[in-house]
């Protein structure tokens, strides 16, 4: 049959149906006169995928439809029909087939209704997969990446994979080399002292029982402890020793506990994703103090093999700088931009990143997303922005066909909002994205797998460790200004965790 151009005034279906050999889909609209065909897919499967049961194989078949119709089924109401009776129950309750359980999950954001037809009425969708014609693929979530411990940093990694320049080793990187097994020592020792009856539910580097255990083994902190009244920069909290500030905070003695929250602040992704100097130190003395952490921080971040092959290379340009005026308050003006495509495209087929950036606090708000299209602008608005920050008052981005376009003019008449646009060709109106841009790029880099694949699940870690650390220019942390209160990091709490 001749295929039609879509038309949105027409409900989609989707047929889809396996065999021995592939698989076949089609993508229909139901027009008054009857069904008609909008896209054809044909695929064949690969050996394993021969292995797999006739459920798991149908199930497939709608994924991959899925994944090739994005476009035209997210965000609306359609019918699948399947020949499989099995499978009508799908997006009804969980399956005990956990390959199809985890791709119940995956297709959560689709809004369909599951329709049972006879397999002599699936014609269409039946002999394309009896004669597929695009060659097999494995399913990107099945695929398995050799990744490294210590975010790809350890010796083997480095010898098959990087490039060595030199071979002497500085006292820096000895001491990282030493992080993965005190990491896993003070993992070991964590998992001994919970044999209590309340159970941890969560990891934390070391507690606080441990850090007051190191530091009678100290002695230079048993000197301390033992003159207090002599010590005015030190107190003792619940047979601890405070460093004074506000707030006040443990001390850290040398040894293993140091080079484990060196490794946490900047390597881990939850809570350094591999940040500079700056925000690295920040981050830490909100937290702990021992007397030389400038200089520890600063060896272990230059000897960061992974920060020096990513980081680019930045000289100031001649000239004086002409920033925008800062905004009133937070929210009254920012900055959109798309950022791809990206290659290569993540396993969950995203090629592009949206940014949304606050221009008074530099509060950052990104998304993975598979185009870069009008309808992905409204419906990040919506339901990315408005919904969870509120209503902006002015957005500030470049003449793009997506920004500019009749259906992202319209949601701004929508919500009232003054939709500002940047110089033609001159990128630097709207230089404080571009600026973060650059940064994710480098920070995903060095967090990601050796195939670069899974750059979407860092990107929100990346993004998180961006708004709690300290900008440069405004010597603020962007979540607090955005919120009004502090951050909490994964391990902040140290505290026994309460039961219900």
């Amino acid at each position: 049959m001749a295929l039609r151009l879509p038309n949105n005034r027409f409900p989609f279906k989707v047929q889809t149906h396996s065999s021995d050999e592939g698989i076949g889909a089609v993508l229909l609209q139901i027009y008054p006169e009857g069904d008609r065909p909008i896209a054809y897919l044909s695929k064949k499967f690969t050996q394993a995928q021969r292995k797999w049961s006739p459920m798991e194989q149908e199930c497939y078949a709608f994924i991959c439809a899925l994944d090739k119709w994005h476009n035209y089924l997210s965000g609306i109401k359609f019918t699948w029909e399947t020949d499989h009776k099995a499978l009508t129950q799908l997006n009804k309750k969980a399956q005990i087939n956990k390959r199809c359980e985890r791709w119940r999950l995956k297709i959560l954001e689709y809004d369909y209704k599951v329709k049972y037809i006879p397999g002599l009425t699936n014609y269409m969708p039946g002999y394309l997969s009896r004669s597929p014609v695009d060659d097999a693929e494995e399913d990107p979530d099945e695929i398995s990446f050799f990744t490294s411990k210590s975010t790809q940093t350890d010796p083997d990694f480095i010898n098959y994979h990087l490039p060595i320049v030199t071979a002497v080793q500085t006292r820096a990187m000895k001491l990282r080399n030493e992080v993965i097994n005190d990491t896993e020592d003070s993992t070991k020792l964590i998992s001994d002292s919970l044999n209590t009856s309340i159970k941890e539910n969560r990891i934390i580097p070391f507690s606080m029982e441990q850090l007051g255990q190191a530091q009678q083994n100290d002695n230079y902190a048993k000197n301390i402890l033992n003159n207090i009244k002599n010590y005015k920069n030190y107190t003792v909290k619940d047979n601890i020793l405070m460093r004074r500030s506000n707030p006040p905070v443990p001390y850290v003695p040398q040894g293993g506990l140091r080079r484990t929250i060196l490794h946490t602040y900047h390597d881990t992704a939850a809570n350094g994703a591999h940040f500079g100097r700056n925000k690295t130190l920040h981050k830490i003395k909100q937290r702990y103090f021992w007397p030389s952490m400038y200089k520890d921080i600063n060896n272990y971040i230059k000897s960061c093999i992974l920060c020096a092959q990513f980081n680019p290379r930045r000289q100031k340009p001649p000239g004086t700088l002409k920033p925008i005026k800062p905004p009133d308050g937070v929210w009254q003006l920012v900055s959109m931009d798309f950022h791809g495509p990206i290659n290569p495209t993540s396993q969950r087929g995203n090629k592009y990143i949206i940014s949304f950036t606050d221009v008074l606090s530099k509060f950052v708000v990104t998304k993975a997303v598979r185009d870069n299209t009008a309808q992905t602008v409204v419906r990040f608005l919506k339901e990315d922005i408005i919904a969870k920050f509120g209503t902006p008052r002015c957005i500030l981005t470049d003449n793009g066909t997506h920004f500019t376009s009749t259906v992202t003019n319209e949601l701004f008449k929508q919500i009232g909002t003054t939709h500002l646009y940047s110089t033609p060709y001159h990128p630097q109106t709207n230089g404080q994205i571009e600026r973060y841009n650059s940064t994710m790029d480098a920070k995903i880099a060095a967090l990601s797998n050796l195939h670069k694949t899974n750059w979407n699940d860092q990107l929100p870690f990346v993004t998180f460790n961006y708004n709690t650390s300290i900008h440069s220019s405004t010597k603020h942390i962007p979540f607090e200004m955005m919120y009004g209160r502090s951050p909490v990091l994964p391990f902040d709490h140290q505290d026994i965790n309460v039961t219900l």
